[in-house]
């Protein structure tokens, strides 16, 4: 279909409001907007920072998790040319206080309390050390009366403002190699692009119906998910936090034909009592990311029959590389895709910053549609990140193959040095989920004198199985070279993970050197 001309992200909400204006744009519990109601409600919320002085420029907190009042304030904010800065809702106060010094918010939008976080008492303790932080607003009763004081005087945005609007859309917080999360800035005219074709990819058109269950303070929740369903004119329903059950409930209630899921959730959908494949056959086609299993189990488990495979990071909008959908699924199982229109991509030898010959695996490294650059206190690192020609040094390993699809290898800090051989523990862990006594795995490295370090697998046993660390060795054997079997195989009830379901792979390691001094000792 036909790219949006809009070039901010307020200009983009007018432009599909005068094209969809009667057509569900949003979905968020019992609530809906249509994209007229939603450009109406973000125009109430620019009329209502401009009373307050906030101005072109500005920052926006947002300390919300995925509801509607997300949406329209992201969009009122930039009618006006504020910047909007997305706070995790799993901060705890101490990550909180780092946040909001390091943004230099001038106004934020909070949930007074998610689940076990007292937002509205971490905020009453922060506050007096916050000189900058000149208006707060809690959802609920104080945000409804902030935008009914506003709708009547919000007919228009205040004259030379959007046309006027900086580059910067969005402040994300990603977390990473350093001691604090990095502030991340995306541009207007670069989420608009990348998004609308990252829909393109998936197949997307107005009448489609997504799902998000991930955060919208991620990039693949707001720069990504946001940005290709509005773009194409498509309704996006908001979960307000994962959950298995509610999410097939969203599914067949509202004839989902497109999803953004992760392994875990994929896993945990499917692995409900109330999963039946009937009650998801709407869905289509969305987005993952994962094992060549992990695909698959998203196209034929839950449905999502032209699923598309992704890679890239938030500095990248969340993804620089995206299968189409229609491809075969052997192909979009194995692979995340060529570049995104506007992106290119290079792989490096990572001692030597020399381009590989393809199908060299190195360093993946994106040009494009890139952040500007970190910001706050994270600028420091910018010389690292980016190289003198403009491209962001990814830290993860991969390749190009003949077809000029990148096929992600690892995170080059997780690699295995063992013997002089570098092994991806993602490639094992594939490997041991083959296995039927396996329900789950992490592999990672442990330093050992002779070898440098050993591979060790942290195994969740299938329920009922009987299954010793021998029969696995004897499985990765019979399938792969003998240097990929593990040297140590521990089962454990669980394995650290994430809010929603990402390997630690930090804890993982520590459990693994945690191993190998009892072992000692």
């Amino acid at each position: 279909m036909r790219a949006p001309y809009s070039r901010t992200l307020f200009d983009l909400l007018c432009e599909q409001a005068e094209r969809h204006a009667e057509r569900v744009a949003l979905i968020a519990g019992a609530a809906q907007l249509t994209y007229r109601q939603l450009e109406q409600r973000a125009r109430g919320v620019a009329a209502g920072l401009r009373a307050s002085g906030v101005r072109r420029g500005d920052r926006v907190g947002l300390l919300v998790n995925n509801r509607m009042e997300w949406v329209e304030i992201c969009f009122g904010a930039a009618a006006i040319g504020a910047v909007v800065v997305a706070f995790s809702t799993w901060s705890k106060r101490r990550e909180l206080e780092f946040l909001l010094r390091d943004s230099k918010v001038r106004a934020l939008f909070f949930v007074e309390r998610l689940g076990k976080q007292d937002y509205a008492g971490d905020l009453a303790v922060l506050r007096p050390g916050l000189p900058g932080l000149e208006l707060s607003v809690s959802l609920g009763a104080a945000y409804d009366s902030f935008i009914a004081a506003q709708l009547p005087l919000a007919v228009a945005v205040p004259p030379g403002e959007g046309a006027r609007t900086p580059d910067d859309a969005l402040i994300l917080y990603t977390s990473g190699s350093s001691a604090y999360p990095k502030a991340v800035p995306l541009a207007h005219g670069a989420m608009i692009e990348n998004g609308f074709n990252i829909g393109e990819r998936q197949g997307l058109r107005p009448g489609d119906v997504v799902l998000l269950s991930l955060p919208l303070f991620w990039s693949y929740g707001s720069a990504n998910a946001m940005c290709a369903t509005l773009t194409h004119g498509a309704t996006l329903v908001l979960q307000a936090q994962f959950e298995p059950g509610e999410a097939i409930d969203l599914i067949e209630a509202h004839a989902c034909t497109a999803l953004y899921t992760l392994p875990a959730i994929t896993a945990a959908i499917v692995g409900h009592p109330a999963f039946r494949a009937q009650r998801t056959r709407s869905l289509r086609t969305g987005l993952t990311i994962g094992t060549p299993q992990d695909v698959v189990a998203a196209a034929t488990q839950l449905g999502a029959q032209e699923i598309c495979n992704v890679y890239g990071q938030t500095e990248s909008y969340g993804n620089c590389c995206v299968t189409w959908h229609h491809w075969p699924l052997e192909r979009r199982k194995s692979v995340q895709g060529p570049p995104l229109p506007g992106v290119t991509l290079r792989i490096v030898d990572p001692a030597s910053g020399q381009a590989l010959a393809q199908g060299g695996v190195g360093e993946i490294q994106v040009k494009g549609n890139l952040t500007r650059g970190y910001d706050g206190a994270s600028r420091e690192q910018n010389d690292k990140a980016f190289t003198t020609d403009g491209f962001f040094r990814t830290g993860d390993l991969g390749r190009l193959t003949p077809e000029g699809d990148i096929q992600f290898v690892a995170r080059d800090s997780e690699m295995i040095k063992r013997a002089g051989i570098n092994i991806a523990p993602a490639e094992i862990e594939e490997l041991l989920r083959q296995h039927p006594g396996v329900a789950a795995v992490g592999v990672t490295g442990s330093a050992d004198p002779e070898k440098g370090e050993i591979i060790v697998a942290f195994v969740v046993a299938a329920a009922g199985a009987q299954v010793t660390p021998e029969d696995l060795r004897a499985h990765c054997r019979a399938l792969a070279s003998s240097y990929k079997t593990p040297d140590r195989i521990e089962f454990c009830q669980a394995l650290p993970v994430t809010n929603t379901g990402k390997l630690m792979r930090r804890e993982l390691k520590q459990m693994a050197a945690l191993g190998e001094r009892e072992q000692v000792s």
